[in-house]
């Protein structure tokens, strides 16, 4: 370690997240490796410790030979202030060495928030901010992750972005990478060789052009490069990389358990939910698999708690015969067994009992919308007495504690709506009140709300978001139409983190200029309320010559091309554009298991190749006919 970083440590808030040297790290001979990859999660250790998509990438790049992966986390104020003071850079946690002196820097990026941070590692880190900065001997900059589907208001500063599971294409970044070395190709070469690989975005072989009103007029690639990256899956699961022997943290995360993944995708069409359509298809891994790995990771790691993990883990159909395994080797180890993301429509007192037995007395439910016209509008698929029943087992089954999930500001909204929400979590009281045996225990109901964000490759990417006053005027509504029940709490999200979200979410390539301004301003860690300054944002947008109100507040025509057209999830644009129409009309949409509505995304599981083959400008015009 850096003498100065010794001296540093006794100076900053948890100096544990900088030191590195957790059981189960990998740690490499430096001249057996010919490629080294900075694996950078763009908040603290303690967030991105607990993310398993990392953890499954750092296994997957460690096993490859000649790779060594070694991860990097943002530093806390206080740490970069000492860093920055003594003149030492941003370092991997396994070797102590500059990050700039690596092959690759990867960023995951879940949340659009992080952006100033990428900047900020990067300056740390002293490596040029822009890809046309950067020489021979810099590192290539890649990003992925959810927010990497419109990675455009950062496209001037990462060289590639990885579109969607990376287990299989990042291999194959890598290999290539090794393969060019060999061969003595330069940078540019590289680059273009990789925006062949089926998943990878290049942004810089794309030429953007635009409108006199701001909207986008043509998106074009280079010659060679494909016209729309269509995303990557991993098709069988049960084959595929599990992080068992992971990393022990040195410290508390958030998440500080064994995580095991049931399935990826969704069977539901909610149709806010971004993650619901870029995840699919719906893939789930065997129980005999999970049960292997679940108790082969709690032998390895000592953890005293596992949970569940996907969109929709109650969706999961032999999730009680799974609960049922791992209980058999977790109760008699006092290891907590957690099943989150529940549904009400599918919540059993089987299963309400199963998790009894794992010590869980609080349960969470997300209707997201107060009335069955709105749920419907959404697509929920959720009704009232769906939630009653679903309270009604958690209060027979010992539980005294409920949390409801509600948005606000979605499409066709009414004041109706919003007092629904009020008048549901009654409903759940009085659901609770009518059974003396109930009683005896008390009652928690906690109501939250968040400000609706409408994201890139759902049916609403084309709508508008409310302004923050009318968001704020609800939140009043339902505050005051809760009150008065000293059982039933209300949290709700600030709107100013919210319209910053959704500028950065439906945004262009010319946003990248604003959030390099924020960042010289002092951006940094802007997930924190901490630090995050809206005013700063909003000048610093204006300041480049931009409009927020433009990113957030137009409703956008079908014709218009969006700025993310280049990239393919899987799912037509038309099936997405007719799902916002059945919307307006409150039509549900079965789930898939029910109905195949034909929407795209099972393309993605045949070997033939789907991509379209039209011209962006033209396909985003056409994709309704065929």
């Amino acid at each position: 370690m850096d003498p100065r970083l010794e001296r540093i440590l006794l100076r900053v808030q948890k100096p544990a997240r900088y030191t590195g040297g957790e059981y189960h790290a990998v740690i490499k001979d430096k001249n057996e490796v010919n490629t080294r990859f900075a694996f950078c999660f763009p908040d603290t250790y303690e967030i991105g410790m607990s993310n398993l998509g990392m953890r499954i990438l750092y296994g997957i790049m460690n096993e490859m030979e000649g790779v060594w992966c070694e991860r990097c986390f943002a530093p806390w104020g206080d740490m970069e202030a000492e860093m920055r003071q003594a003149n030492i850079p941003l370092w991997a946690l396994e070797s102590g060495d500059p990050i700039r002196d690596f092959d690759f820097i990867g960023f995951s990026l879940g949340y659009e928030m992080a952006y100033t941070n990428v900047l900020n590692m990067l300056d740390l880190a002293g490596v040029p901010l822009h890809t046309w900065e950067r020489g021979e001997d810099d590192p290539i900059v890649v990003a992925g992750g959810t927010c990497a589907y419109n990675g455009e208001p950062l496209a001037d500063f990462v060289d590639i972005f990885s579109l969607g599971e990376g287990e299989n294409v990042t291999s194959e970044m890598l290999e290539l990478y090794q393969n060019c070395r060999q061969e003595g190709w330069n940078r540019a070469d590289y680059l273009r060789k990789a925006a062949q690989i089926p998943g990878l975005y290049v942004p810089s072989l794309y030429q953007v052009t635009y409108n006199e009103d701001g909207t986008v007029a043509a998106i074009t690639p280079e010659e060679g490069v494909p016209p729309v990256v269509t995303k990557r899956i991993v098709q069988d699961l049960d084959q595929s990389y599990f992080p068992i022997k992971t990393i022990i943290p040195s410290t508390e995360i958030v998440h500080d358990r064994v995580m095991l993944e049931v399935f990826r995708g969704c069977i539901r069409g909610c149709r806010f939910c971004q993650a619901g359509y870029c995840y699919r298809p719906v893939r789930p891994k065997s129980p005999d698999k999970l049960l292997e790995q679940g108790i082969e990771s709690c032998k390895l790691s000592g953890y005293q708690e596992m949970t569940l993990s996907s969109l929709s883990t109650s969706d999961y159909r032999p999730l009680e015969q799974l609960c049922d395994g791992l209980l058999g080797y977790c109760e008699p180890r006092n290891i907590n067994l957690s099943v989150p993301s529940l549904r009400a429509d599918n919540f059993s007192m089987a299963l309400e009992q199963r998790l009894q037995r794992a010590r869980k007395s609080s349960f969470t439910f997300a209707p997201e919308a107060g009335t069955q016209r709105l749920r419907d509008t959404i697509n929920k698929n959720v009704t009232e007495a769906d939630l009653m029943n679903a309270c009604k087992t958690v209060f027979e089954g010992g539980g005294n504690a409920v949390k409801l999930y509600f948005m606000l500001g979605l499409p066709t909204e009414t004041d109706e709506d919003v007092l629904g929400i009020a008048d549901l979590a009654q409903k759940v009281y009085l659901n609770w009140k009518q059974n003396a045996s109930y009683r005896a225990r008390g009652v928690r109901i906690t109501v939250s709300t968040s400000f609706f964000v409408p994201k890139p490759f759902t049916p609403f990417q084309w709508e508008p978001q409310i302004t923050m006053e009318e968001y704020q005027r609800r939140v009043d509504l339902l505050r005051n139409a809760v009150k008065s029940n000293k059982s039933i709490i209300y949290d709700w999200h600030d709107p100013d983190t919210s319209y910053v979200e959704a500028i950065l979410a439906r945004g262009d390539r010319r946003l990248g200029s604003a959030i390099e301004e924020v960042w010289r301003r002092g951006g940094r860690l802007d997930a924190w309320s901490e630090y995050f300054d809206f005013d700063r944002w909003i000048d610093s947008i204006r300041s480049v010559g931009l409009d927020p109100e433009f990113y957030v507040r137009r409703e956008r025509p079908y014709e218009e091309l969006l700025p993310w057209s280049m990239i393919s999830v899987g799912v037509r644009p038309s099936y997405l554009w007719r799902e916002r129409n059945q919307a307006y009309k409150s039509v549900v949409t079965p789930d898939c298991r029910k109905q195949c509505m034909g929407c795209g995304a099972d393309r993605l599981l045949c070997d033939r190749k789907c991509d379209e083959i039209l011209p962006i400008s033209a396909r985003a015009r056409t994709e309704g006919e065929g």
